[in-house]
């Protein structure tokens, strides 16, 4: 198998780091000045191995092999959560790029190629994994013209515009270039470390359902309107709120998930009755069918709440992502690194984040892997990986690019 460099791979991810270091973790969100840092880079580093490196008009980066043979493409994104992770996303495009080195570097692979990408915004402060989707011909002009920070407010177009981008083309692959792509991640959770694992063999990616639930009273003055005659709608969004969590646990699987992540109050004050009331519930799972059966609990959750009264409510879905499957011979790749590298110490798992495999695999063969995460922590700057996991882990991506070249 080609040879991966263990110090080099750490040495790449403390240089990512330092780019956009906060505590002990990184502040890089999408466009700012510290990402465009990264993307540039990453260009550096793929021209150092002799790739066609260039970033595009949405700010992905693209490493293109000039090989004639088979090619695997590889990669992650580079953007962080606000105020989060050095590992999320860059763990996947350092491995990536190794493995483009240790390829070109391995005679038995002279003929063969890793193309590496760092994918824009799959942490979403524009949208939804705008930069993968871009990739695969699945973004127009038009959404990016729309598209505007969700912190700052900033125009997508103007951030572009920033970091010099402005008028350049976005790049499209070509599927049938690769026999498919393979992204490596941190597990974000703590199945792995909490069963003495070293390895995930991600068979499905999960469908992501997201609502904005409503509810509007009468906003009315906190002391002098009688308890009798008020139509909180704060009280209402709550009531709904205890109900989803009282009621969905009877029609989940094993690992779904629920998240009722932001309640806005209108106007806010305390001493206003709120007379609207915003809720958003998001709900995951690989199962379209356990879905389903949410979607159809909250909607009777909302719709008794309306009939009931006071207040008035509704619900309107706002974002829906398939489930994705990974392909069964990526899976095989992977496990049987994995039993080479890690005997017995491999699992088949879901994940229950979204990631840019899920884009790809719509048009080509996609898998993953996934290393421990120390306490199961991600999105927030304790987020970590141990130096050894992560070495073995490169060792792991490798020989399942390896196995998937068939060299």
């Amino acid at each position: 198998m080609p040879e991966i460099n263990g110090e080099r791979v750490l040495a790449d991810l403390r240089a990512l780091k330092a780019l956009a270091p906060y505590e002990s973790g990184v502040h890089r969100p999408t466009l700012s000045p510290e990402h465009v840092a990264s993307l540039k880079w990453l260009e550096t580093e793929l021209r150092a191995i002799g790739h066609e490196a260039k970033i595009d008009g949405i700010a992905n980066v693209f490493g293109i092999s000039k090989v004639t043979g088979p090619k695997l493409l590889g990669g992650s994104h580079l953007e962080s959560q606000n105020h989060a992770g050095w590992l999320d996303g860059p763990l996947g495009v350092v491995y990536a790029l190794e493995a483009a080195r240790a390829v070109k570097a391995d005679p038995t692979f002279a003929n063969c190629g890793v193309d590496v990408v760092a994918c824009c915004d799959e942490e979403g402060h524009y949208g939804f994994f705008l930069g993968s989707r871009s990739a695969v011909g699945e973004v127009d002009d038009a959404l990016i013209d729309g598209a505007v920070d969700r912190t700052s407010g900033i125009p997508m177009r103007d951030a572009l515009a920033a970091a010099g981008l402005a008028g350049v083309p976005r790049h499209v692959i070509d599927p049938k270039r690769y026999v498919g792509f393979l992204e490596a991640h941190i597990e974000q959770g703590d199945w792995l470390e909490a069963h003495d694992l070293k390895i995930g063999v991600v068979t499905s990616i999960v469908g992501i359902r997201q609502y904005v639930i409503t509810t509007e009273g009468v906003q009315n003055h906190a002391g002098t309107t009688r308890m009798a005659i008020r139509k909180d709608a704060g009280v209402a969004a709550a009531r709904i709120a205890v109900a989803i969590s009282d009621q969905f646990p009877a029609l989940a699987g094993e690992r779904t998930v629920w998240t009722m992540g932001r309640i806005t109050l209108e106007p806010g004050a305390p001493a206003v009755i709120p007379g609207r009331a915003e809720l958003v519930l998001q709900m995951r799972d690989a199962d379209n069918a356990v879905l389903d059966r949410l979607e159809g609990k909250v909607r009777e959750i909302v719709a008794e709440a309306d009939k009931s009264g006071p207040c008035r409510a509704g619900i309107k879905q706002t974002r829906r992502t398939e489930p994705a499957a990974m392909a069964p011979h990526f899976m095989d790749a992977v496990r049987g690194a994995a039993e080479a590298d890690v005997p017995g110490r491999h699992v088949d798992m879901p994940s229950g984040a979204g990631h840019d495999a899920m884009v790809f695999s719509r048009h080509m063969p996609s898998g993953m892997l996934f290393v421990p995460s120390i306490g199961g922590i991600s999105h927030h700057w304790t987020e970590n990986t141990s130096d050894a996991d992560i070495v073995m882990g490169a060792r792991v991506y490798i020989d399942a690019v390896a196995r998937l070249l068939g060299a």
